[in-house]
């Protein structure tokens, strides 16, 4: 079996790397990251410095122009400013519709373009990080299970029946991804979720919030944070 895993750099995608390694070994797993237009690139760092660290090969894709239209928080283009709030404070000042930090169809974008370089690779698989916190209340809808199951479903298809789509922690909370981290010594202090592209992170947006909770839950404090707080 081999494997292509979606890397952004954040945890939950970093963990999914970490289970394909753990299950297939590094000589059978790829990595993929985009760049999209983001406000900052320490992602695409945070990914570098991780697929060094397991030893692993790093495609790299460039999707500017496709999200040149949208006017997603997240994006170098957009004069909206990025929420320093919980996704749940979010949520209810959109009425339950998407965040502005949700990027449009980013998902299936991304899997497509994995697809056809995953076929080119020989890969048997997709693996992404998507999980029930983010798909929430539609505040990224693209990261839900129905997406999960149509969009599997479409590339196996699309690929001949030879290629599949997986979303392992698609049914659990980001606590428990950070959980099977841990006990796969992940290097999270390599990795990077802050929206804002400062020095340390900032703690304050919804990816910050979400993660520190997830590492408190486990009974452990973030890199990040100890980083950030010079412990």
């Amino acid at each position: 079996m081999r494997a292509l895993v979606l890397l952004s750099g954040g945890i939950d995608s970093t963990t999914c790397l970490a289970m394909a390694i753990d299950r297939y070994g590094k000589e059978n797993v790829v990595a993929l990251s985009a760049l999209y237009g983001q406000k900052h690139t320490k992602e695409l760092k945070a990914a570098r410095d991780i697929a060094n660290y397991y030893n692993i090969e790093l495609i790299e894709i460039d999707l500017v122009k496709i999200f040149a239209y949208s006017n997603c928080s997240l994006l170098s283009h957009s004069k909206e400013e990025i929420p320093h709030s919980s996704y749940a404070e979010q949520l209810e000042e959109t009425k339950g519709e998407t965040v502005s930090t949700y990027v449009p169809f980013r998902n299936g974008l991304f899997l497509s373009s994995a697809a056809s370089i995953a076929l080119s690779k020989d890969c048997d698989l997709i693996l992404y990080g998507a999980h029930s916190d983010d798909a929430a209340g539609s505040a990224y809808p693209d990261c839900s299970k129905e997406f999960n199951d149509a969009i599997n479903l479409a590339i196996y298809e699309g690929s001949g029946k030879k290629l599949k789509v997986e979303a392992p922690f698609v049914n659990l909370h980001k606590k428990d991804i950070v959980k099977k981290g841990l006990e796969l010594k992940v290097p999270y202090e390599l990795t990077w979720s802050c929206y804002e592209g400062k020095e340390y992170s900032c703690g304050e947006c919804g990816t910050c919030i979400d993660r520190e909770k997830a590492f408190e839950l486990n009974g452990a404090v973030d890199p990040l944070v100890k980083i950030r707080e010079g412990r």
